[in-house]
């Protein structure tokens, strides 16, 4: 049996001991991002891979690796997806790119901006190695990059992009979209943040597996997310079986065992981390309802102090009426008193005549004061309910700005929502996301019954005019169903699908005509015409 010489064993020894120096030096001298990365939108290209043809698509290294290159070669099968086999050289250990990384995945990005994770980019061993990936993705028209992330289980790219794809070499092998991919990543607070790197030097840090490393950060980033409050029973198991993957570490068991510990680790707190943001969304709801009810209850109590003053004044006005009624009373007695004397006194007629004019003056007079009186309350009621209705309009274009783009028209407030409201671009069912915004908005609706809903759906011009029509129309009855359904009386909602009508961008470009597919909600006082008078 040949042993290895001493120069052969000690020489692999002082390269990962002067590897691993420089690592800790450049994390502490050098920020862990880059500026112009994390700060700045990233552009691609997307290409549209066309039906069974191979198509060879290069990749070329980002500021952060300039070394680092690539080269996929893709293929669309039918009903099979779009497979990539996806080649890399000089693909370093992600650490290299921020302590907060463990490895690498290979993303998809649509141009309406769906991300797709396509896997991980596995590599083994301390040095620079070559490293493949075989996937498939339901894709057809996308775009790829490369980053670094903190384990091989997450939902969305980060901001490190190593590595971003090429249009293809042959122009007739693809077509190129003609609006670029536009990306940023994940702005995360964790992962801004510098120094993930251990306080104290490790020479074995560079050595632990990346699994292991991911499978730390995967735990690191469910407490980030408030798993210790919202998910404890799921991050205490992923804390388990982290700490079973780090037991295998310390026992030196063999680095597959300790994969397969370490990627479980990763899948329970990737579940724990989901479980918190869940969980926390609806506490927050929950709170948002409680602060809602109290609203409810500050408006009753104000309604009863309301009640309380109408019923004071009532009895006001009932003092005045007996007032009134005494000073009739007297009238009479003093008319009464004028005949007697008229009937005794004989020269005092035409005084008396005289008197009988002079009452009926101020009988035209206190009749005319009681309409001016009558006039001026009415006014001022109606200047109230102006004010009013106001501060109800103020405070709904307030709500309504959660929701989408707020003005106020000729009509009344009109809320915009955007395209994303429904499942899809010609589709006239609304998203399942659309409830956190449609259901809201039904209660909001619901609350305030002094104003007429008027849907207006808009398409833009790509199409037939009739059958775009026809498809706004079942949007606006879709919409106005679940508003209905909601509570809300059928009298008071208008739907009407507006076509291709009142483009408000041009259709000849994307942007534009994402713009055009738009829904809008517009909110009419009613009698507001009697309120002004």
């Amino acid at each position: 049996m040949k042993y290895p010489s001493t120069r052969e064993t000690l020489l692999p020894r002082l390269l990962r001991g002067l590897f691993v120096s420089l690592f800790l030096l450049a994390s502490i001298a050098a920020p862990t991002t880059t500026p112009a990365q994390s700060d700045q939108q990233r552009e691609t290209v997307a290409i549209t891979y066309p039906l069974d043809q191979n198509v060879s698509v290069r990749f070329r290294g980002t500021t952060r690796l300039p070394r680092l290159t690539g080269e996929a070669k893709v293929r669309r099968s039918g009903r099979r997806g779009t497979r990539v086999e996806l080649s890399l050289k000089n693909l370093p250990r992600a650490i290299e790119v921020g302590g907060v990384y463990t490895t690498f995945v290979l993303w998809a990005i649509t141009p309406e901006g769906r991300v797709d994770n396509l896997g991980e980019i596995k590599r083994s061993g301390s040095f620079i190695v070559n490293s493949k990936l075989d996937v498939t993705t339901p894709l057809q028209t996308f775009a790829m990059i490369v980053t670094a992330e903190p384990h091989f289980l997450v939902r969305g790219p980060s901001r490190a992009v190593v590595l971003e794809n090429l249009p293809p070499n042959n122009p007739g092998e693809a077509t190129v979209a003609t609006a670029n991919v536009r990306y940023l990543g994940n702005a995360s607070d964790y992962l801004n943040s510098s120094g993930r790197v251990p306080e104290i030097a490790d020479a074995d840090y560079v050595r632990t597996p990346a699994s292991l490393l991911g499978a730390r950060q995967a735990v690191n980033l469910a407490r980030f997310a408030g798993a210790e409050r919202d998910a404890a029973t799921e991050l205490k198991a992923a804390v388990e079986q982290l700490e079973a993957a780090e037991n295998k570490w310390r026992l030196k068991s063999a680095e597959e065992e300790v994969d397969v510990e370490a990627r479980l680790a990763t899948r329970l707190a990737t579940n724990a981390e989901e479980t918190a943001e869940s969980r926390k969304a609806a506490r927050l709801r929950r709170e948002e309802i409680a602060r809602r009810d109290a609203a409810v209850r500050d408006a009753e109590r104000s309604a009863d102090s309301a009640s309380e003053e109408v019923a004071n004044l009532r009895a006001a006005l009932q003092r005045e009426e007996r007032a009134r009624e005494l000073s009739d009373r007297d009238l009479s007695n003093a008319n009464q008193q004028v005949r007697e004397l008229r009937m005794e006194v004989a020269r005092l007629r035409e005084e008396l005549q005289t008197v009988r004019e002079q009452s009926d003056d101020a009988k035209l007079k206190l009749a005319r004061i009681e309409g001016e009186r009558s006039a001026e309350i009415q006014r001022q009621e109606a200047q109230q309910r102006i004010a009013q209705q106001q501060q109800a309009a103020a405070a709904l274009r307030q709500t309504l700005a959660r929701y989408g783009t707020v003005r106020d028209t000729g009509r009344g407030i009109t809320l915009v929502l955007p395209d994303n409201l429904w499942a899809g671009a010609r589709g006239s069912e609304l998203a399942p996301a659309a409830s956190a915004t449609v259901e809201p908005l039904a209660a909001l609706f619901a609350n305030n019954p002094d104003f007429q809903i008027l849907i207006e759906v808009y398409s833009d011009s790509r199409g037939d005019v009739a059958a775009l029509r026809q498809l706004t129309q079942e949007r606006a009855d879709a919409l106005a169903g679940r508003f209905t359904a909601a509570g809300i009386e059928n009298g008071r909602v208008q739907a009407t699908g507006m076509g291709t009508d009142n483009p408000v961008a041009s259709n000849s470009t994307p942007a534009g005509r994402l713009r055009n597919r738009r829904t809008e909600i517009t909110l009419v006082a009613i009698q507001a015409s009697s309120t002004a008078n």
